[in-house]
């Protein structure tokens, strides 16, 4: 399909973003959703494409539709809107508030050339839907309908806009596609009337309430739901008690076999049993493998945990789930300003363990998630470019998201780092590192660290099993995810879960004498991210009717940036908690 708008036009819209999204973080919409009698509503055009590929979407005017006389230009988008491909433009369909109108030509006559019938013939076959937006209310109708056995296909000509409305405000917008009109291929073409009509309804309905139409109760707020909700929270009560009762039974029992053993004279010690994780105390403080790498790994992992924490608190609070894409504005931003955390945490850890080389890894703490992004990102948006597709992101809003990195993200990292490096970067271990590293012995097949990595995903991959399905559905779907409330306390719990399950799994480790836990707590529970993409790997076949390059590389290159994010969330978090139990255990034991 030929892009009607040009790539210079998108550039330049795409400039505008960042400047216009400072007013929109003032005014959630350009409406005052206050019309008085007969004034003019808008119906902006958004997009068409494939039923089955929701990422895949192309500029509405793409397809040769009759385009009205609307005196309302293109509309700017947010920096969201321009990263999800909302291309809003002014279908030219004239609609007054309150004015009803029976059948009435959108423009006087269209003739459709030999190619466009075949467009139009390519776009039903392929199942493709289109989206409008009225006063911030999406609306979807088909192009058109095929016959099932004998191919022929139809084109829908008339448009029935059902309006809801209560005072001076529209409460729901509905479109319905009409008068299927048989495409014959030929020579010449054909004509082709496409016509509006327009019904306004009065009701008690409140403002409020004009999103719930979209919602779907019995699918998010099912009994299953709830079931596992209520299973991951009494996984969470297992998982604390059995991290109590190894603290209070083995603990204070390997503190009282140390403390018995301080007490022997030389030759009865060298007679006691000498095993467990005492007698690594002089490796289990010895830097890790790669550790600038490390660092910013865990930096980058706790900024990415506060990002989504803050992102699920301003999603309920603020009710943005209504709002055209304003979750993902919202994400960049408080993403940027906690870049902060990511600088402090990666500093703090680099430093403690002799790094010097600072300005080095602020860089790298700095580049390393947007660039694993841009890359994922950049291979999409070549794929939509050749498809011609409205996803693909404009280089003015490539700029804009440039700017953000180097007027927000750099500075706040190098401002953690700063922080990290003189307050929290300090060596203060209970113990002194030996300068010849303790031989690892050798264990059972069940103590390697790659079992007990591959093992410690499963029990937070189990407490998000039934969300992950949920959120599937929403975005690769056409469900709108608003049950924000289930997602923080989901949130919560695997939070819960990677950490008792990290404690668990490095304490067992430890006394095997196996000092190597910084990479394996972090990847304990990291691993989830590899359950989680086979998930997706099964949702896609057998849950989806995906299909074509395009959307499989939006699926699996989305999907995989995902997973990292996962597995750095939970990885860091794992991390944190394995780091305080070794401080804490270490600290109580007399080192001779």
């Amino acid at each position: 399909m030929v892009a009607q708008m040009t790539w210079a036009g998108k550039t330049i819209y795409g400039f505008l973003i960042f400047f216009a999204l400072a007013i929109n973080l003032v005014h959630a919409d350009e409406h005052s959703h206050k019309y008085t009698d007969y004034e003019e509503v808008v119906v902006w055009a958004n997009s068409v494409g494939p039923l089955s590929n929701r990422q895949e979407t192309y500029e509405y005017f793409q397809l040769p539709y009759c385009k009205g006389d609307g005196k309302i230009e293109h509309r700017h988008e947010t920096l969201g809107e321009a990263l999800l491909g909302m291309e809003l433009v002014n279908s030219g369909i004239s609609i007054r508030f309150g004015q009803n109108k029976d059948i009435t030509p959108i423009c006087s006559q269209k003739q459709l050339t030999p190619q466009d019938v075949k467009t139009f013939q390519y776009a039903i076959s392929h199942d493709y839907w289109f989206q409008y937006f009225i006063d911030d209310l999406p609306v979807w109708g088909m192009v058109g309908k095929r016959e099932k056995e004998s191919e022929q296909t139809s084109l829908y000509t008339h448009q029935r806009f059902e309006f809801e409305y209560n005072g001076e405000q529209i409460i729901s917008a509905q479109v319905t596609p009409e008068h299927p009109v048989a495409l014959i291929s030929s020579q010449t073409g054909m004509h082709v009337d496409f016509t509006y009509s327009v019904t306004w309804i009065a009701t008690d309905k409140e403002f409020k309430s004009r999103f719930e139409r979209y919602l779907d109760s019995d699918f998010f707020e099912n009994k299953i739901h709830w079931f596992s909700i209520f299973n991951s929270l009494m996984m969470v009560l297992f998982l604390t008690g059995f991290v109590s009762a190894m603290w209070i039974r083995y603990l204070r029992r390997d503190f009282a076999r140390y403390d018995k053993e301080a007490g022997l004279n030389d030759f009865d010690h060298d007679l006691g049993d000498d095993y467990g994780w005492k007698q690594i105390h002089g490796d289990v403080f010895r830097p890790p493998t790669n550790p600038m790498t490390f660092a910013a790994f865990v930096g980058t992992g706790h900024q990415l945990v506060w990002t989504s924490f803050f992102v699920i608190l301003y999603t309920i609070f603020g009710q943005e789930w209504t709002e055209r894409a304003s979750i993902m504005t919202a994400t960049i931003f408080i993403y940027a300003f906690t870049s902060i955390i990511s600088g402090y945490s990666s500093a703090s850890q680099y430093t403690q363990y002799g790094g010097r080389d600072w300005v080095r890894l602020m860089f790298l703490t700095a580049v390393f998630w947007p660039a694993s992004v841009a890359i994922v990102t950049g291979l999409n948006n070549a794929i939509a470019i050749y498809y011609t597709s409205s996803r693909a992101i404009a280089f003015g809003t490539m700029v804009a998201l440039f700017v953000i990195w180097l007027l927000i993200v750099l500075p706040l990292t190098f401002v953690g780092t700063i922080l990290g490096k003189n307050w929290a970067g300090k060596a203060d271990f209970p113990c002194r590192v030996h300068p010849i590293p303790r031989p690892i012995p050798e264990k059972i097949w069940y103590a390697e660290p790659i079992v007990v990595i591959a093992l410690g995903g499963i029990l937070p991959f189990a407490s998000i099993f039934i969300e992950i399905y949920f959120l599937f559905t929403s975005f690769w779907s056409y469900k709108v995810y608003y049950v924000y409330g289930f997602g923080l306390l989901v949130f919560c719990i695997v939070m819960l879960v990677t950490a008792c399950v990290t404690v668990v799994s490095t304490y067992f480790v430890l006394n095997t004498e196996d000092y190597r836990w910084h990479w394996m707590s972090m990847a304990t529970c990291g691993s989830t991210a590899a359950y989680v993409y086979i998930y997706a790997v099964y949702y896609y076949l057998q849950k989806t009717k995906m299909y074509g390059l395009f959307q499989t590389s939006f699926y699996f290159g989305n999907t995989g940036l995902a997973c990292m994010a996962i597995f750095l969330m939970l990885g860091s978090v794992g991390h944190f908690a394995a780091n305080k139990l070794i401080m804490r255990i270490y600290r109580n034991v007399k080192i001779d």
